[in-house]
């Protein structure tokens, strides 16, 4: 008699637990449909927000000028080398050395978007974009120099 009174009892909480499941995939069901339809509405309704985490870029001012240092913190920083920096010695009208930044290289294809390099860096001179179409059939094309304006 236990054995039988087991298996109802099992029986029972099997059918409750189908019917909880069925609940919940026909309130799914009844939902509005939230896909977005890519790339037909790419420039109607389609909204990235402001702190989606794209590319890197270098802003510049009104002249053309981008704010880094060539400090070097910001390749530092990164977990898994995605920035180079080619740097050089110069000497200013005064006679003193400065280090300038020659070349900014970010390897978009091993970047995992966790922002330290833009945390670490002390004049505002990196940031990331929202522009998220960065998909290319060559790997070469995904490492860009960020500093190409200014020469």
């Amino acid at each position: 008699m236990s054995k039988l009174k087991n298996y109802i009892k099992r029986y029972f909480t099997a059918i409750g637990s189908l019917l909880i499941g069925m609940r919940t995939s026909m309130k799914v069901f009844m939902q509005k449909s939230v896909t977005e339809q890519y790339p037909e509405n790419r420039h109607t309704t389609l909204h990235i927000p402001e702190r989606h985490r794209a590319m890197l870029y270098m802003p510049v001012d009104e002249n053309g000028k981008n704010r880094c240092v060539a400090c070097g913190l910001c390749q530092n920083a990164c977990p898994n080398g995605t920035i180079r920096l080619t740097t050089a010695t110069v000497e200013t009208e005064d006679g003193k050395k400065k280090k300038v930044l020659e070349k900014y290289e970010y390897n978009l294809g091993s970047c995992m978007f966790c922002q330290l390099c833009v945390n670490t860096c002390p004049h505002d001179a990196i940031r990331f974009s929202n522009d998220f179409e960065n998909a290319v059939f060559d790997k070469s094309k995904l490492i860009l120099t960020l500093n190409k304006n200014n020469g």
